[in-house]
């Protein structure tokens, strides 16, 4: 795996696979909507109860890329590789669209749920942290022209944030919240019955293979971009 670091090696490895994961995410996705609108009302929720199937996966991925955004970013911090700093720079504005859909589906569920869009209960609190911490991330890359200074100081807040990734987590317990606890990972297993918990499953596995999908394609785009951008520079240093 180390050998992917090389840009070239990545590049190689990784032709074709956005199409295809793509093309598997929508697979993925497909079957899971398809099972969750089949999927009985819910005794309580009714029809509201759906929105589950866009809401907690979008709430999965949007943790699972800030890992990814704080585990490039410490490589590229530590080892100032150009590839680990490239695929912490495309993280960040793709996990930031997976929390605020998390937040907007959210608080679509809350409303007939709570009887108000929202709420600073501390789970919802905390996620808007999240996506504050990616906003801050792109908005310090875009503050600072040099592009070395740039990623260290993004790389550095990207790390700090990594804090409040076991808060979001374990809010539900810490705090006294009207966020539901954990239904899925669970010590003593899942509370959903099958028919929730077979397109949950499909979903947020949907959710993750698109996230890789885009990741890998923004990566390709942002090495190819330097790529020009050094050729361009070469040339203008020689003319």
């Amino acid at each position: 795996m180390w050998g992917l670091a090389n840009p070239d090696r990545f590049m190689r490895f990784t032709r074709g696979w956005a199409a295809i994961l793509g093309v598997a995410a929508v697979l993925l996705l497909t079957a899971g909507l398809w099972l969750g609108f089949a999927a009985p009302e819910d005794y309580q929720q009714g029809d509201t109860v759906r929105i589950m199937f866009i809401h907690v996966p979008a709430a999965w991925v949007s943790m699972a890329a800030y890992v990814a955004l704080g585990g490039t970013s410490f490589a590229a911090l530590v080892w100032r590789h150009p590839l680990a700093d490239a695929a912490a720079k495309t993280c960040a504005p793709i996990g930031a669209v997976f929390t605020a859909l998390a937040l907007m589906t959210g608080s679509l569920w809350g409303k007939p749920m709570w009887g108000t869009w929202w709420v600073w209960d501390a789970r919802l609190t905390s996620v808007v942290v999240l996506f504050l911490f990616y906003l801050g991330v792109m908005a310090l890359r875009a503050a600072i022209d040099d592009e070395g200074r740039a990623g260290r100081a993004a790389a550095i807040l990207a790390l700090v944030g990594l804090v409040n990734l076991p808060i979001i987590k374990f809010s539900v317990e810490w705090w006294s919240t009207l966020h539901q606890p954990a239904s899925v990972f669970r010590a003593d297993g899942p509370t959903m019955t099958a028919d929730y918990l077979w397109p949950l499953g499909l979903m947020g596995l949907g959710y993750t293979v698109l996230f890789v999908a885009l990741w890998i394609l923004a990566i390709r785009t942002e090495v190819r971009e330097r790529r020009i951008a050094a050729l361009m520079l070469r040339q203008a240093r020689e003319s």
